[in-house]
């Protein structure tokens, strides 16, 4: 798995739970929807979430890995 399959596979794993959670027991939860949502946003320009560094830590790799651009 590359790091930008895992940042999507996170994001949306939380997204669906914050959902689940704002559904059974407080509609606070969708905050925690917002921030991801926010996070994604910022992410598109610079190509950068807290997430990816922590992948990367993991020992994922990016997907243009050696590639020539």
């Amino acid at each position: 798995m590359t790091v930008e399959r895992g940042v999507r596979l996170m994001a949306a794993f939380v997204i669906l739970l914050s959902f689940a959670l704002a559904h059974y027991l407080s509609p606070n939860w969708l905050w925690l929807t917002a921030f991801v949502g926010i996070n994604l946003l910022q992410s598109a320009f610079p190509n950068w979430c807290p997430a990816m560094s922590i992948f990367r830590a993991m020992g994922m790799k990016d997907a243009n890995c050696g590639t020539t651009q």
